[in-house]
């Protein structure tokens, strides 16, 4: 009987599978690593065969730790960041690269090569740009394939395909072309609300004129639960699995977190008043309404891009995780940012905390912009600032950077949630998954800092959870992927902002919101 799906995750450094049953139970995982090279400031590259192999490599392990067969599962599910593939007429591997290696095919997502694109793409003021926060950001795919057909034009002669990455890896899984609703409305300027979705005069603007043809992009798109076909024979067996089992259309890997964790959330202003914040690498502001809400900096309204009738809008830091590394990374008392060194770090910060009070190292002001500002500012040359550095090169000096770094992260996610509620968006809740669970200083910093309460699902992988709710809609376990978030959704725990602790925070927020200002004069500064 087949009553088990399958969800795959293409993330920055790895891939991950997850076998999931019907009820919404994860019975395994399995990860592997994938590879990204950096050959240039602001270029990084993947290569998209090394992805699908491990990506398979995880499947096959992951079913086998579950003890199913491949009889027993439905359909398969494959989320991703928003990263884009090249591929020849033939279906060949195709350079993105300034080495000219074919195998490095994929622009990924936090390359910001394309940043003078995006920004000429925002200056035309094409109203387009009214459902992507009225400007673009080097993030997404149509600056980027500007930046390919001016850079790369050998690369744009012999082009036949350019996928969004999880489009890509259903291509792969079926021979199809068909491209995601969730996708393409997301990362590439298609109107999913408008009939035709494609606006020519904005691709002319773009001097994308032969870019449906170039990237064999259809004229229509599948929604998020509706099946793409079944498994080839060759991808069958790549992934362990049988060409009975039928394959989701993809989904944006923040967008699958989101439905993973506001599923249960159902339909009706609980939704709406519920946003969910996918923190990792990056970080991810994510809700779903069911009327369009435009503001600038944020990343939609998307029509359909996962829910029926409900528009998905989202907002985002551009380092978050990636930020706390770094930090951790560049100080003297630092070094590689691994499991067992961050948890002395989080461990000793709490030990300061309870010797020195709450929010120690006050004077410490951080603007966690280190890689621009995705939202509220949509600014992406904007540059991280630290005020009141001393000479200390102690452990303890990196905790009390550490701790301030996660302070002014949490100061960011208020900054966007303050902004969207000028746009007509009430949030009550903030759905917290992503890495970001397991660290308790951002955990209790979201609470206080927000005012918002924090919930956190009861399952290891929402971002997985969410794919898999949208493979059991096309797999024919539910009738619809609104039935399979409801039926699927994990039980959850919330913390409540503790009051008094929020009125530390403040006098903070004054002096990030001024700093914000000071930074933007000291650039005005001829």
């Amino acid at each position: 009987m087949r009553d088990h799906v399958v969800a795959v995750d293409i993330g920055t450094a790895s891939a991950r599978a997850g076998v999931f049953d019907r009820s919404g139970r994860l019975l395994a995982r399995a990860k592997h690593s994938i590879v990204m090279q950096r050959p240039a400031t602001n270029h990084a590259e993947h290569d998209s065969e090394d992805i699908w192999r491990s990506a398979c490599q995880a499947v096959r392990e992951a079913r086998s730790d579950a003890g199913i067969a491949a009889e027993q599962v439905a359909a398969i599910g494959f989320d991703a960041t928003c990263s884009l593939v090249a591929r020849d007429r033939e279906g060949r591997q195709l350079t993105v690269s300034t080495t000219g290696e074919d195998r490095f095919d994929t622009v990924v997502w936090l390359d910001h090569r394309a940043i003078a694109e995006a920004g000429e793409l925002s200056a035309h003021g094409h109203p387009v740009l009214d459902f992507s926060g009225g400007s673009l950001s080097p993030e997404m795919e149509m600056p980027k394939l500007m930046w390919l057909k001016r850079h790369l034009p050998q690369t744009w002669a012999r082009a036949g395909y350019f996928f969004d990455l999880a489009d890509f890896m259903t291509w792969k899984a079926t021979g199809s072309s068909a491209r995601s609703r969730c996708t393409v409305t997301a990362k590439w300027n298609y109107l999913a609300h408008e009939t035709p979705g494609w606006r020519p005069d904005y691709l002319a603007q773009a001097g994308l004129e032969d870019l449906l043809e170039r990237a064999s992009l259809p004229a229509g798109t599948i929604n998020a639960g509706d099946s793409i076909g079944t498994l080839s024979l060759e991808a069958a067996r790549d992934l362990g699995l049988d060409t009975e089992c039928r394959v989701s259309a993809g989904l944006i890997d923040a967008y699958a977190g989101a439905f993973g964790v506001l599923a249960g959330a159902g339909e009706g202003k609980s939704l709406e008043r519920s946003v969910a914040l996918i923190g990792g690498t990056s970080s991810c502001i994510v809700s779903f309404s069911s009327e369009a809400k435009s503001g600038r900096s944020l990343w939609g309204p998307y029509y359909e891009a996962v829910l029926p009738g409900h528009w998905l809008v989202e907002g985002g830091q551009s380092a978050t995780g990636a930020l706390l590394d770094y930090i951790v990374r560049m100080h003297a008392a630092g070094g590689e940012p691994s499991a067992e060194l961050l948890a002395r770090v989080v461990k000793r910060v709490q030990e300061l905390r309870a010797q020195h009070g709450p929010n120690p190292a006050s004077d410490l002001l951080i603007l966690p912009d280190f890689h621009g500002n995705r939202s509220p500012l949509a600014d992406p040359h904007a540059m991280g600032v630290v005020s009141g550095l001393t000479l200390d090169t102690s452990f303890d000096g990196l905790c009390r950077l550490y701790w301030r770094t996660c302070v002014a992260i949490a100061l960011g996610i208020r900054h966007i949630l303050e902004t969207m509620s000028g746009y007509g968006y009430r949030f009550e809740a903030l759905h917290l998954t992503g890495g970001h669970v397991h660290n308790p200083l951002l955990v209790e910093l979201y609470a206080d800092v927000t005012g918002c309460t924090v919930v956190i699902p009861e399952t290891e992988d929402a971002v997985l959870l969410g794919t898999a709710m949208t493979a059991a809609a096309a797999g024919g376990l539910y009738d619809s992927v609104a039935a399979a978030g409801e039926g699927m959704a994990a039980s959850d725990r919330g913390r409540q902002p503790d009051a008094e602790a929020a009125k530390l925070y403040e006098r903070d927020y004054r002096r990030f919101l001024a700093m914000i200002r000071h930074r933007a004069e000291l650039q005005a500064i001829c």
